[in-house]
């Protein structure tokens, strides 16, 4: 209700600028929850984003514009391994190192983002999961490249962590939109950023960023701070209850 309150005073301050003094539609963007706690039995959480968007003079326009929304997790190396059935057994074969990938992606949209904008400016915009920017590593020929980058893709698909919807985000009397996400049980702690686009006549005309943090709490906190901060000790303990826990399911299987 606070949130809701504040977006309207906004509104409302914005209303009483000089049209001289924009140029652009005023975006502003909310996010239901700026912090998402990750604890034992996590499940997983669903994030709404929400906001309005006004003409330069500060009203409601009298055009309509289209909504997209991207939020991105944290960004991370990645080496993705290519599997190869050779002699009836699965090896690894090739490889590549992706330098920058986010550790999550998703877009919402009010409609296709093919009826909005043009290819390039989605691939500027990263306006769909075919267009995010990966930054593969070395020398690779584009074939392979593009290859790897849509088994990542579509790994991270499969796993919950990259989505798209283009019928997303609703848009209410041209002012007010929202766009609800959800974030899987397996997302990677950290800073995650909500980027909404306003979209008219095919061109990006605003945009605006809201964070959201995404952190443990209790002990997987304490034992994510450990093995952050005495990461040899963290490798010792791990390695002593991994040989631990094998000595006594041996025992156990030898006395059965």
């Amino acid at each position: 209700m606070r949130r809701l309150l504040a977006l309207f005073v906004i509104i409302l301050l914005a209303s009483a600028t000089p049209a001289s003094a924009q140029r652009d539609p005023i975006l502003v963007p909310e996010v239901s929850q700026h912090e998402v706690r990750v604890r034992q039995g996590f499940t997983g959480t669903e994030l709404l984003l929400f906001g309005a968007i006004l003409d330069p003079a500060g009203t409601r326009s009298a055009r309509g514009y289209d909504v997209v929304v991207v939020l991105k997790g944290p960004a991370q190396a990645i080496r993705l391994r290519e599997k190869s059935k050779i002699g009836g057994i699965w090896i690894n074969a090739a490889s590549t190192d992706f330098r920058s990938a986010p550790s999550y992606f998703a877009v919402a949209a009010s409609r296709p983002v093919d009826q909005i904008v043009d290819e390039k400016t989605a691939a500027i915009y990263e306006f769909g999961t075919r267009f995010i920017q990966l930054s593969p590593t070395g020398e690779i020929d584009p074939e392979e490249q593009a290859r790897f980058s849509s088994g990542l893709v579509d790994f991270k698909q499969r796993q919950g962590l990259y989505k798209e919807d283009m019928n997303g985000v609703s848009i209410s009397e041209q002012v007010l939109y929202q766009a609800r996400i959800s974030l899987p049980s397996n997302v990677t702690t950290g800073t995650y950023t909500a980027e909404t686009f306003a979209v008219a006549d095919g061109r990006v005309v605003s945009s605006a960023v809201a964070e959201v943090e995404v952190r443990k709490v209790g002990f997987e906190r304490l034992v994510e701070i450990f093995s952050q901060e005495n990461s040899f000790f963290y490798g010792l303990l791990a390695v002593a209850l991994s040989v631990s826990m094998g000595w006594m399911a041996g025992r156990l299987f030898a006395l059965v």
